[in-house]
């Protein structure tokens, strides 16, 4: 029983953050466009701000993800050196 009232409450809480974020993301974007009407940069620093923040996850993850490989194929020619 307990288990099912912290999914419940774990998914309340993320349909919540979800609404606060979507709300967030169109103010950003009427900012910027704002911006550019009025013939400001202040909107391409935006733009670039965001795809900053999109891919460095990516980054990361891939990166990781390299080194993960790059290791797991060493042990493996390792292992077939060793036969």
């Amino acid at each position: 029983m307990k288990q099912n009232i912290k999914t419940i409450f774990l998914i309340l809480l993320i349909l919540t953050v979800a609404h606060v974020a979507y709300s967030q993301c169109a103010m950003c974007t009427e900012v910027a466009d704002e911006a550019t009407r009025n013939g400001s940069s202040a909107g391409d620093g935006i733009n670039k701000g965001v795809l900053y923040l999109f891919l460095s996850p990516y980054l990361i993850v891939g990166t990781i993800g390299f080194i993960w490989w790059r290791s797991r194929r060493k042990v493996q020619q390792e292992m077939l050196l060793e036969a």
